[in-house]
């Protein structure tokens, strides 16, 4: 397994938004295609209060890219973007990880 650490700084003031697009949407598409979020979180402490960070666990880097694409290419999710992003964009930036658990790790 590896997992993909996401952060998600949003436009000031659209965190809100973003957050409902991923409860109302997002993880009921990705579910369609097979992915799986290990967990969200938002910040209370730390450089941004305007990011939202969250983990995908997939079972290679093929895995990833097989899945991906499928999602950013269904028209269902380029609704869903189109009509959060109806009153201008949600997102300022996005960084994301890569990660592979150590041999101590609880999750492998």
């Amino acid at each position: 397994m590896i997992y993909e650490l996401r952060i998600y700084t949003c436009v000031p003031g659209r965190l809100k938004d973003l957050t409902a697009r991923f409860q109302n949407a997002t993880l009921r598409i990705w579910a369609k295609h097979g992915i799986a979020a290990t967990g969200f979180w938002t910040t209370v402490i730390g450089p941004s209060n305007n990011d939202l960070t969250y983990m995908i666990a997939w079972e290679s880097l093929a895995d990833r890219e097989a899945k991906w694409a499928s999602f950013v290419s269904d028209p269902e999710w380029l609704a869903a973007v189109a009509d959060s992003e109806r009153n201008g964009p949600l997102i300022a930036n996005i960084a994301s990880s890569f990660l592979k658990p150590t041999s101590f790790s609880n999750l492998k």
